[in-house]
């Protein structure tokens, strides 16, 4: 794990953002975006294939994982998360990477495909295709999952990830085969969801959010989990209708987090979306 520090506008002068990240691999540069209430850590069932073909860069959003949160002066809108994501690939030297984000993190790699700051999108299952009840519903799973994150003793939490029935009580919101998840991933992945200072900000900020512009010339793919219990898999065939030139792919039997459900399946959707 690293840090890296760069400075961010804001209507009252430039604010100096901490990130922290990981960075493994060679090849063109893949940057990953991990879902509100996750850390990049996400990433880990996949990251070791990726780094095989590629310069792979796995971040930690403001706010979550080991990331400081946004200074005061910025807001968890999507028009200073572009600023700060740019910032910190001008900062690492990477010049318009691939792009792959999961949930919140792929409507951010949208929303950097629509400003042309990448070379390629790849968002499985992201934010921004919803109805108004849609969105209302997967709030209300997320704001339950976090309460009950914060709400558990920390033992209590270690002695359900130690059995596949108590991960399943965990983490089934987002994952289709939750016994895969090892305990320990799962006891940090509570912990992350828990100790989020970005998440009821962020949550707030989605409210009024919805994903409406195409993203011409540039390789779009959505890829959307069959099992998908947060946001469902009708959302994709929205986005395609939204954008059109993108590669809808289905990801039988994974769930909204799919990484840890098909690792070999998603690494492959993440390393043809970046060709």
């Amino acid at each position: 794990m690293a840090t890296v520090s760069f400075d961010v506008p804001s209507p009252h002068g430039p604010r100096t953002l901490t990130l922290s990240y990981a960075r493994v691999g060679t090849g063109e540069p893949l940057l990953l975006l991990h879902g509100i209430g996750h850390h990049r850590q996400a990433w880990d069932p996949v990251v070791d294939i990726l780094a095989t073909e590629r310069d792979v860069i796995a971040v930690d959003l403001p706010g979550f994982g080991a990331s400081a949160p946004l200074p005061d002066g910025l807001r968890h809108d999507l028009p200073t998360m572009n600023t700060a994501l740019g910032a910190l690939c001008d900062t690492l030297g990477i010049d318009r990477p691939h792009v792959a984000g999961n949930s919140l993190g792929g409507l951010l790699a949208l929303e950097l495909g629509r400003e042309k700051r990448v070379r390629s999108v790849t968002a499985l299952s992201p934010a921004g295709f919803w109805t108004p009840v849609e969105r209302r519903y997967a709030f209300g799973i997320l704001t339950a999952m976090r309460q009950a994150a914060r709400g558990l003793p920390l033992p209590v939490v270690e002695r359900l990830s130690r059995s596949a029935a108590g991960r399943t009580v965990l983490t089934s919101s987002i994952y289709a085969r939750p016994a895969r998840r090892s305990p320990e991933a799962v006891v940090a992945e509570t912990l992350a969801l828990a100790r989020a200072e970005g998440f009821a900000e962020t949550l707030r900020a989605g409210t009024t959010v919805q994903f409406t512009e195409d993203i011409p010339d540039l390789p779009v793919t959505v890829a959307w989990g069959t099992k998908d219990r947060l946001l469902v898999r009708r959302q994709g065939v929205r986005a395609k209708q939204i954008i059109p030139g993108a590669r809808l792919v289905r990801l039988p039997g994974c769930g909204h987090v799919p990484m840890n459900d098909d690792p070999a399946l998603v690494a492959r959707v993440l390393l043809d979306g970046s060709r």
